[in-house]
């Protein structure tokens, strides 16, 4: 049997790798690994660890990396103590393959030690941009130290390639986000009221919004002005999910906070609201409103519209329901009365989501199974692309 080590290191990402996870523990030959980090193990961020296990999932490691700080010295720390203790863990667990996805930090501290250790990394969701996340360099870095690669689209498998990786290594799969939502069996909207506790409204939005991690102190200047957008619109409930352990992070959970308490009968927030809820809750929703990436790729296959505030999503492929503004109040208000409109929705009642059908899981074992290890060769040549 070949080890096959999955990392997590936010809630969600969890949710978006759990049916890659079921996929592989179907497989006789595949023997799954699971490494748990980050702000699963975090108080502050609802030690989502315990859904894993609550998941029926055995963890194989955990690795407390998360210091008492979003600055960006403590940070770094955070990434010098992942490299250190992946690289000992790694030694322990000695996986065949390591599969990680995305672009976080502490992911990339991870699959830094996986290089130096010559273990072959497959990474989900390559070659993709987030112009105003310091994220994009690492999601690149990321897939020049991995050998196989699954893009989300066929743009993004040929920026995987223009960044020397071999064609013949590099698969287009699709966004394994929305094989969560055709094979989740989701909660009804009166069986989510009563779980969270919240009645829906009139209009009612879900909000995540995260630090611009390439600004400088941008944090609380663009929250205020989406709260006070918020206070702009009539009938309005807010379902508030907190942000990641990124820099300036804790700003915006803070405020988060406060907004609730002055504001019980029309906000709820949450530190994790689970895989099943939140996209129960998305399902629901009149609108998805902040700088998450599951308003542009999970949203879409809702139909429900997206209110993109800011950079920190610019440059990814985006669906007809996502609308753009600045984290300007009035741009906000303008905006986000164009996606609560009954003229928006039906505008967007056939749109496409560019991010595949969900089939996502099998595609994705069936190169692992298909590959041979043997044949793996790390030393990678560069794939020259020829440009006309």
């Amino acid at each position: 049997m070949k080890k096959v080590c999955l990392i997590t290191s936010t809630r969600a990402e969890y949710g978006l790798l759990s049916p890659l996870m079921e996929s592989i523990k179907s497989v006789r030959e595949l023997q799954l690994q699971l490494i748990v980090t980050g702000m699963h193990l975090s108080p502050e961020f609802g030690l989502t660890y315990q859904e894993i296990i609550e998941d029926g999932y055995r963890i194989d490691e955990k690795i407390e990396i998360l210091l008492s700080s979003d600055t960006p010295i403590g940070i770094s720390k955070s990434m010098g103590l992942t490299l250190i203790s992946f690289s000992e863990t790694y030694q322990r667990l000695k996986p065949d393959l390591i599969v990680v996805l995305g672009d976080r930090y502490e992911i990339f501290a991870a699959v830094s030690a996986a290089c130096i250790t010559k273990i072959p990394v497959a990474h989900l969701h390559g070659g993709e941009t987030t112009e105003g996340a310091f994220d994009e360099a690492f999601r690149h870095s990321i897939t020049k130290m991995s050998y196989l690669h699954f893009t989300s689209t066929s743009e993004y498998r040929k920026r995987v390639i223009q960044l020397g990786e071999h064609p013949n290594r590099v698969f287009n799969v699709g966004a394994i986000g929305i094989e969560n939502i055709k094979k989740l069996k989701l909660l009804s909207k009166k069986e989510l009221e009563k779980d969270i506790n919240f009645k829906f409204g009139e209009r009612t939005i879900l909000v995540t919004f995260h630090s611009v991690t390439l600004e400088e102190n941008t944090s609380r200047e663009q929250f205020e002005n989406i709260l006070d957008a918020f206070d702009e619109i009539d009938n309005l409930k807010i379902i508030f999910t907190k942000t990641n352990s990124d820099t300036d992070g804790r700003i915006i959970n803070k405020m988060i906070d406060k907004y609730v308490r002055k504001n019980t009968e029309k906000a709820i927030g949450f530190t994790s609201m689970g895989q099943i809820r939140y996209l129960s809750t998305m399902q629901y929703v009149d609108a998805v409103v902040g700088n998450s990436s599951s308003g542009i790729i999970e949203a879409p296959t809702f139909k429900v519209p997206t209110v993109n505030i800011g950079d920190r999503q610019k440059g990814r492929i985006q669906a007809e329901t996502v609308i753009n503004c600045k984290p300007i109040k009035n741009d906000i208000i303008a905006v986000l009365k164009k996606a609560l409109s009954d003229d928006y929705k039906e505008e967007i009642r056939y749109a496409k989501n560019p991010y595949g059908d969900g089939k996502v899981s099998d595609k994705i074992i069936n190169v692992i199974t298909e590959w041979s290890f043997k044949n793996i060769d790390l030393k990678k040549k560069f794939y020259n692309v020829t440009i006309y």
